[in-house]
Order: structure tokens, then sequence, then C-alpha cells
């Protein structure tokens, strides 16, 4: 099986890795920065600070994972008030939560995401 860096670190763009680089350095805590962001539906930094932490890829998926289970549901949360306010569906919206949500189950069972998903 390859580990969660080879797996997920391709999908992530250097200026999340850089931005997370230097909030370490300014003393914040890895860990408790990548839940945050996980919490908040934010997969890019949540995978920017798993990346740069030691953490067993096991607890390392599951809050990646975490984290677009949050984006769907945040977005998804978004989309309905969008459709109250202006009257009219987004289903883009709710397409790329299901997206989130089938990159979440890939990284549970340890399989590459696609490409532009983070």
């Amino acid at each position: 099986m390859e580990t969660f860096e080879e797996l997920y670190a391709p999908l992530l763009k250097d200026v999340f890795k850089i931005q997370a680089q230097q909030q370490l350095e300014q003393g914040a805590d890895g860990l408790a920065s990548s839940r945050a962001y996980a919490e908040r539906g934010k997969p890019e930094f949540t995978l920017a600070f798993l990346l740069l932490i030691k953490l067993p890829d096991e607890e390392k998926r599951e809050l990646l994972a975490y984290a677009y289970e949050r984006h769907a549901t945040l977005s998804e949360e978004k989309a309905e008030q969008l459709k109250q306010q202006f009257h009219r569906p987004f289903p883009l919206i709710f397409s790329e939560a299901q997206k989130d949500r089938i990159a979440a189950r890939s990284i549970r069972q340890g399989k590459r995401v696609r490409s532009g998903t983070p």
C-alpha cells in the first residue's frame, strides 16, 4: 500500500504547503491546525498540515476524509441558502459535494483521488 504522502502530496498546491509551514514556524500546533481546518471543511489546508506532521497514515486519512465530508456538507448548506435566496437550484454545488463524498470514501480506503479534488 502506498503511503499517505505518496497518495496525496501530488494533489497539494505549493501555496497551501507554504502557508502551513509558515504557521508551524510561528508556533502553530500542526495536529490542532489540521483538525481545525478539517472542521471548517478545508481539505487543502488539512492536507498541507498532515503532510508536515508525524501521525499514523490511518489517522491522516481519517482527518483528510473528514475534511472532504465537512466541505461537502457546508457546500450543500450553502446551496440550500442560495436556493432559498434566489429561488432556483444550484446543481453544480451539489455535484461537487458528491465528488467530495466520493473522495472521502476513496481516502478512507487508502486509494488515490482525482487530481482536481482539493
